[in-house]
């Protein structure tokens, strides 16, 4: 092997250690910590009135998934992942349940060039959308239609693909947040996490649509998804 393939090959696989440590990197934070980044994403895009998710769309949604920090694994195919929360109403339709805890796969993610990660946050619209992101594992765009969502806390959303849409989608990569077209990343419910929060793996149905109590580290998410959400849920 001469010297400019030894460099090469060098190069590459410290790209794909490199790769492998960012992706690691946010697995190996604690769900408590998980949970604060996902308040803080929440928290900074609502503040943004020009630039948030627009209200009406909020106050329609069955349920709310927010994953902070998706990694954007360079040179290996399929390897952006994240871990985040997933809230949804209550049976009562006031208020928001305690947050199941899942993981995200692969798919596209709409990465800005030279960002290497981005925070993505979902509303599922309807109650067949909510049932199939409770189970144990969903395709987006495979099993729900998803479309990007619009940008501007009153901006109007009543288009045909909006109301069509079972799941609308947002990212924020280097400070930019806009909705993007996300197909094919896998969700699944992450039980070590649950075990962790909840000191037993529950799945994530038995959470958001058994009433479980919400332990004292979820209280900063829950608190800041009021505040940006009406009291009862209108759709």
């Amino acid at each position: 092997m001469n010297r400019n393939v030894k460099s090469v090959a060098a190069s590459l696989c410290a790209a794909l250690m490199a790769a492998f440590g960012a992706v690691q990197l946010r697995a190996d934070q604690t769900p408590q910590e998980r949970i604060q980044a996902a308040t803080e994403v929440f928290s900074e895009i609502m503040s943004a009135p020009d630039k948030g998710i627009p209200q009406d769309l909020l106050d329609k949604a069955h349920c709310i998934v927010i994953v902070p920090g998706v990694k954007n694994g360079a040179f290996i195919v399929g390897a952006k992942y994240g871990r985040g929360f997933v809230s949804c109403r209550a049976n009562s339709g006031r208020g928001w349940s305690a947050p199941g805890a899942v993981r995200v796969e692969g798919g596209s993610f709409g990465f800005q060039i030279g960002a290497s990660e981005t925070d993505v946050v979902l509303l599922v619209m309807n109650a067949r959308g909510a049932d199939r992101l409770l189970s144990s594992q969903f395709t987006l765009g495979g099993e729900g239609e998803v479309a990007a969502g619009p940008v501007g806390r009153s901006a109007t959303a009543q288009t045909d693909a909006l109301m069509r849409a079972e799941i609308l989608s947002w990212s924020r990569s280097r400070g930019v947040f806009a909705g993007i077209s996300l197909q094919g990343a896998t969700l699944r419910e992450d039980l070590d996490a649950n075990q962790v929060l909840y000191g037993k793996r529950l799945e994530n149905r038995d959470i958001v649509k058994h009433g479980v109590t919400p332990p004292p580290a979820t209280a900063s998410l829950l608190n800041v998804l009021s505040k940006y959400s009406s009291a009862e849920a209108k759709g």
